[in-house]
């Protein structure tokens, strides 16, 4: 499997009404690679800090992870602390402190250029673009992004949409990208911008694929018990884009199948703090789990 993934990894605390948990491992490129390795072997880019634990890089390592491009700085891992209400929807940032994350230049090693699926996770567009222009002939490259880049740094994102073909975001980036309110004509107005597919992300209401030739929506898979949602957009992203990889294709079908993978691993993400729901899952837990979604909305 010839996949990348280009993020940030971190210490989390995390309240939720029901529990907290001080310094747990995040980071969008933790939960995307936890996600995808059940699919396959991949690559990961990022900075952390001296602190950074070991048993957090081995659970990597184990899952299957190359972390030859993991530079490990002077100073502290990137922190982020948030408080979620007691409807899940509602998040609070409460710090967010970047550290070494302030100054990554993302190097990719020679084997990480040669990659064919690219996942370019949340981060500054300048890091994005750096980090594109060192991988040589990528065959599906997505994007991530967060209102603070449409707010602060949106010229440069409008210039990397041009170059990706696909991007995900949520309900409030797409109309704040694109100041339409209907999510489907937002949808078509960022694919206007440059990129062949949208994937929109609608939490607990599921997702969407939309392009020129392609729609298609799929559910959310219906977790009993919600623990903790962080990273389960960037674990969407590991199953779908994991996927992808595995089959070395990005045809309409496979995106369908990549979408409910997608859905699946976010699902498993959601049942525990940190990468919890995901560190014992194989390939097997995820089949078994993409079979019962298909059963549940298939006519």
């Amino acid at each position: 499997m010839s996949l990348l993934v280009i993020g940030t990894l971190a210490y989390d605390s995390i309240e939720t009404a029901y529990d907290r948990r001080s310094e747990v491992l995040g980071g969008s490129a933790t939960y995307f690679a936890a996600a995808a390795s059940s699919f396959g072997p991949l690559d990961l880019v990022g900075v952390v800090g001296r602190d950074f634990k070991p048993e957090h890089r081995e659970f990597l390592v184990r899952r299957g992870v190359d972390v030859a491009g993991l530079e490990v700085a002077h100073g502290e891992t990137f922190r982020w602390s948030g408080r979620y209400e007691a409807d899940w929807n509602t998040r609070h940032t409460l710090a967010t402190h970047l550290n070494v994350l302030e100054s990554f230049d993302p190097k990719i090693p020679e084997r990480g250029r040669k990659s064919e699926f690219l996942f370019l996770a949340n981060a500054e567009p300048r890091v994005q673009h750096k980090a594109l222009d060192q991988v040589e002939h990528p065959k599906f490259v997505m994007a991530d992004t967060m209102n603070l880049w449409i707010d602060i740094a949106k010229d440069s994102l409008l210039h990397l949409l041009r170059r990706v073909d696909a991007v995900v975001l949520n309900e409030e980036e797409a109309r704040m990208l694109t100041g339409e309110r209907s999510l489907l004509r937002a949808a078509g107005a960022v694919l206007g911008l440059g990129p062949r597919y949208v994937v929109l992300k609608k939490g607990e209401h599921g997702a969407f694929l939309i392009s020129k030739d392609v729609h298609f929506s799929i559910p959310a898979y219906p977790v009993e018990n919600v623990v903790d949602p962080t990273g389960a957009g960037d674990c969407f992203a590991g199953g779908f884009m994991g996927y992808l990889a595995s089959q070395k294709k990005h045809d309409p079908a496979t995106l369908r199948k990549a979408m409910v993978f997608g859905t699946v691993t976010a699902s498993f993400c959601v049942e525990g703090f940190s990468v919890e729901g995901l560190s014992s899952r194989s390939r097997t837990d995820v089949d078994a789990r993409y079979d019962e979604l298909l059963s549940i909305v298939t006519v």
